[in-house]
């Protein structure tokens, strides 16, 4: 059996999501199914066009990645855009597609980044959830000041297109984000970049970042195993950041709403990223927590043998990085749970976001705000 499938429908509706993206209702065996279209793999349709659409993730019944999505526009077959790039994402596939990476050289950042290759104490906060993000932004934004630039580098462990966070759309629109950039296949930032090393750099000297936030977009991978998950990314990323003179700080996947055994408290995906994955010491930022809860967590750090390998920071102002969230109207939801009726894993990203600030005055290079690049 094919992994991928593929139908041909009739398009009776189109609507703008937000840049880069839209949502289709498209006329398939008799029945009208939503899909997402992008623009930077297919050209915009319109109501009539017929489309080939590709609904393997809706046959297996997947959750976030289950949405059909626009593969071609029957008769609307587009010429080259032009771009001045040669770097490949989605490579060999036959969606692959050029970008102009902040690295090569025909990159107007090409110079600085092949001089460059130290963060000067730049923090960087790495979340294993996409939803973790906004309270990290939220954090580094309160304790900076509107002064400061924060970057958000996405990696390739979960969605692709940029165009599909919603988070990253209203943390702009917010003012909480300054800029993206899109590592390894994830593509649609500001800056597009080779591998987390270099969009890191990129971060920081292209785009003059005093501060970054590392995840992967929407949706995770796994598989029920230990290092089956895309989760354990983390690790990989923390000690990048540490390798590259950056300041790596590590937000706690953490829940106390979860049904799930290995997901209560510390996420045993974190346990593995932060005990066994990541080889050099970083900033590990303990949200404040009820007495039974933070005797869990200690007693799971303790056990994974991060106590000894990580300096664990204890942060109490994660709730206000919650409510300047809730002010400015972006919500909230990890696992299809809110803050209400799950904070901690929100409570840890923002913790993770005032450790980072604070790294950031002790430590940087620089002063926070400083215009610094190409």
């Amino acid at each position: 059996m094919a992994g991928l499938h593929l139908r041909e429908g009739l398009v009776r509706g189109v609507e703008p999501v937000r840049p880069g993206l839209w949502q289709l209702r498209v006329e398939v065996d008799g029945r009208e199914e939503p899909a997402f279209l992008y623009e930077a793999l297919t050209p915009v349709a319109g109501v009539g066009d017929r489309v080939a659409i590709n609904t393997t993730a809706v046959d297996l019944g997947l959750g976030t990645g289950g949405a059909h999505f626009v593969v071609h526009v029957l008769g609307r077959e587009r010429p080259g855009a032009g771009t001045k790039g040669h770097i490949m994402k989605l490579r060999y596939t036959p969606l692959q597609v050029a970008v102009l990476a902040a690295e090569e050289p025909d990159s107007p950042h090409h110079h600085v980044l092949a001089r460059e290759d130290d963060l000067e104490g730049m923090p960087v906060v790495v979340a294993e959830l996409h939803s973790q993000v906004p309270p990290a932004a939220a954090a580094l934004r309160l304790a900076l000041g509107d002064g400061a630039r924060i970057a958000y580098i996405m990696t390739d462990g979960g969605a692709l297109p940029l165009a599909l966070s919603r988070l990253v759309h209203e943390l702009r629109r917010g003012g909480f984000l300054d800029a993206t950039v899109t590592v390894g296949h994830a593509f649609g930032g500001d800056l597009e970049a080779v591998t987390v090393f270099s969009g890191l750099l990129a971060a920081r000297w292209a785009l003059a970042a005093d501060a970054a936030i590392v995840a992967m977009g929407p949706g995770v991978v796994g598989t029920g195993t230990r290092f089956g998950t895309t989760a354990i990314e983390t690790g990989q990323h923390l000690d990048a950041a540490g390798v590259l003179g950056g300041l790596p700080v590590a937000a706690l996947r953490l829940s106390f709403a979860d049904a799930r055994p290995r997901q209560r408290g510390v996420s045993h995906h974190t346990l593995t990223a932060l005990g066994t994955v990541a080889q050099r010491p970083c900033w590990v930022a303990l949200p404040d927590l009820a007495p039974d809860q933070e005797e869990l967590v200690w007693e799971q750090l303790a056990g994974a043998g991060i106590l000894s390998r990580h300096r664990v920071v204890v942060e109490d102002r994660g709730q206000a990085a919650l409510e300047e969230l809730a002010r400015r109207s972006v919500a909230l939801s990890s696992m299809g749970r809110g803050a209400e009726e799950d904070p901690a894993p929100f409570l840890a990203a923002a913790a993770a976001g005032f450790v980072a600030a604070d790294l950031a005055k002790r430590y940087s290079g620089r002063p926070v705000g400083e215009q610094k690049g190409s």
